[in-house]
């Protein structure tokens, strides 16, 4: 299996990068972080990676970190997620709010994701629940407040990305409790963008 894969950005498409390694360019599909990270072509990057081997293709997906790589891993064990998929899914949804949505069983949170209806959402929640347990409580990631769900869903309503969402979100003082408060600042934030 291919880990990692570190070198130059020789073109950027859609969903993917092609990565000039040793002379060699790897088209490798990423999500919608590492397109907008990217900075450009001719930049250096490192990506983790997955390897899909099929009867009539390979496949390298990469991503930014470990938490990530491991994330879409877990998806492609649930029945009915390939990689498109996964990669889908952690192109629209931040690590802390997947697992959140997936703790707290929020199917209408996973079918925010193109491709994703209420049965593979629910297909989801009920495969990945138990380990999820596991795995947050070794990485200790925090949970999404009821009150940050709801600023979100109040966004994304407005036509804020997901990520934009998120973004300002976390850009806004813990002090703003309110949903009110913190709509209005993260509002103020994404105003000054």
């Amino acid at each position: 299996m291919i880990a990692s894969v570190s070198g130059t950005v020789t073109a950027i498409g859609d969903n993917h990068l092609v990565v000039n390694v040793g002379g060699v360019g790897l088209r490798i599909f990423v999500p919608g972080n590492v397109l907008e990270d990217v900075g450009g072509i001719g930049r250096g990057i490192t990506l983790h990676t997955h390897l899909i081997v099929r009867e009539t293709e390979l496949a390298l997906y990469g991503f930014a970190d470990e938490e990530d790589r491991s994330l879409f891993e877990l998806l492609l064990g649930v029945s009915g997620v390939g990689p498109r998929v996964a990669l889908s899914i952690l192109s629209t949804l931040s690590p802390e709010l997947f697992r959140s949505a997936i703790m707290r069983e929020e199917p209408a949170v996973l079918q925010r994701v193109p491709g994703i209806g209420k049965k593979t959402a629910e297909r989801i929640l009920f495969q990945l629940r138990d380990r999820m347990d596991t795995a947050t409580s070794v990485t200790g990631v925090t949970l999404v407040s009821d009150v940050d769900a709801d600023v979100i869903e109040l966004l994304t309503g407005l036509g804020f990305s997901i990520v934009e969402a998120q973004t300002a979100l976390q850009n806004v003082p813990r002090e703003a409790r309110s949903v009110d408060e913190r709509l209005q600042m993260a509002l103020q934030y994404l105003d000054q963008r």
